[in-house]
């Protein structure tokens, strides 16, 4: 079945052809019950302003979108849209950014709205799962959607991401093989509305601590605490409150583990000489403190993937679409022997 044009949504809501091409381009000129009433039709006919005839003569918007579960100033986020704008630029192309995709709210008006009120030729997905459903509808702008750290490849025409368990798995082996007896892994709560991808670290730490614990005595054990600004306090408060001061701490990201150095040396426990801790990313700063962590470049994932979006935008076939990258152990001064420097 063909798809509707902009003259069959106009003749569906009662308006003029010139009223639906303004509802999308100059929505401040058309009445909001007008407006709704355009948007619905053009959802129900599955009508796309990118490729009605408002587009340009070549069928592309020269506009691709973002989508994130924080906001752009994350780390992550500006490395990642740093990489994607180096390519994408180059190309002539503009970025759209959607932030804080991530609750449940935000992920139906997003979802439900974008195939028929953006103008996008691609999607990139960044760092968080997308539902079955969501893809579908994702599917219904009929452009290349591309996962970059997702937690899964399904439904993407293609992604790059780094191996998230196997990351973390690498972080706590190396502080078992140091010889540590007490190790933690601290962490933020998952979240029910979106799927992550750092929460595969945790399974990470959890295989990595069973599968040496029959040869290497040492006790392990998780600790959660609430997702949010205030979740390196929180940790802090959760460290201080344990029975035992443990000798290794694995965190979930760098932004947990700098503020705990920096806080816990306040309190008495100083790193490398009581503690080991190592973080998860290699951000901004990490190298500054001196943090042992585990590397990732989503700069260069970034620019990756939006070299993936080029040739799937133009037709072509992608001889890898999807891509896994191995996360590195970058060994600096936090980490040491049990009971004496490494």
């Amino acid at each position: 079945m063909d798809k509707a044009g902009i003259r069959e949504v106009a003749k569906a809501a009662g308006v003029s052809i010139s009223t639906v091409s303004r509802a999308f381009t100059r929505p401040e000129l058309v009445s909001e019950r007008t407006r709704r009433k355009v948007l619905d039709t053009a959802d129900r006919l599955d009508f796309n302003i990118s490729r009605s005839a408002t587009a340009l003569k070549s069928g592309q918007t020269y506009r691709v979108a973002m989508l994130m579960n924080e906001e752009i100033t994350s780390w992550f986020n500006m490395e990642v849209f740093a990489g994607i704008n180096s390519v994408m630029h180059d190309a002539g192309y503009d970025i759209s950014l959607f932030q804080h995709v991530d609750t449940g709210e935000n992920r139906r008006d997003f979802f439900t709205n974008l195939p028929v009120r953006r103008n996008v030729d691609a999607v990139f997905v960044t760092s968080f799962g997308v539902e079955p459903e969501e893809i579908q509808q994702l599917q219904r702008i009929h452009v290349p959607i591309i996962g970059i750290n997702t937690p899964s490849q399904e439904g993407f025409d293609a992604t790059i991401s780094i191996d998230d368990e196997d990351g973390m798995f690498s972080s706590a082996q190396h502080l078992i093989n140091l010889g540590h007896k007490n190790i933690v892994y601290v962490c933020s709560d998952a979240v029910d509305s979106i799927n992550s991808s750092i929460d595969a670290r945790g399974q990470g730490f959890i295989r990595a601590c069973k599968t040496m614990e029959g040869t290497h005595d040492f006790k392990w054990r998780v600790l959660s605490v609430p997702r949010g600004k205030t979740f390196a306090d929180s940790a802090l408060t959760a460290l201080l409150a344990l029975d035992e001061f443990p000798d290794g701490i694995c965190c979930q990201t760098d932004m947990m583990a700098i503020p705990l150095v920096l806080r816990l040396d306040r309190y008495g426990h100083r790193t490398p000489r009581d503690y080991s801790i190592i973080g998860f990313d290699d951000s901004a700063y990490a190298d500054t403190v001196n943090l042992t962590t585990i590397r990732q470049d989503p700069f260069a994932m970034g620019r990756a993937a939006a070299r993936k979006a080029v040739k799937l935008i133009a037709g072509e076939t992608l001889e890898n679409p999807y891509e896994v990258v191995r996360a590195q152990l970058v060994l600096r001064g936090t980490d040491s022997v049990y009971g004496g420097d490494r």
